[in-house]
């Protein structure tokens, strides 16, 4: 599994997924900390990742896209392990909330 960070997000959450045995890059790494929303996605898309934001704007995305990317749109605290576990069941969008 590769992630993409979205900006809403610490870099050093991608390192902690990077240390834990998956590619994650933060996309300040990438030169995208300002890009739009939609130039993220397709950044996603080409690079096969699964977004992690905190952004809702992407879950509209994720709705309207008719093959959208894998999602992980967090609205609460670490729960990280949970996540895996899911995303390794098939789970294609995960709202992590309270």
């Amino acid at each position: 599994m590769n992630f993409l960070v979205d900006a809403q997000l610490p870099p050093a959450l991608a390192q902690w997924i990077s240390a834990r045995g998956h590619p994650a890059t933060h996309v300040f790494d990438i030169a995208l900390v300002k890009a739009p929303d939609a130039d993220v996605w397709e950044h996603a898309r080409r690079q096969n990742a699964i977004v992690i934001s905190k952004d809702e704007d992407f879950v509209d995305r994720w709705l309207l896209d008719q093959d959208p990317v894998a999602l992980i749109w967090i609205r609460r605290g670490n729960l990280w392990p949970d996540t895996l576990k899911r995303l390794e069941q098939g789970e294609r969008l995960i709202e992590l909330r309270e």
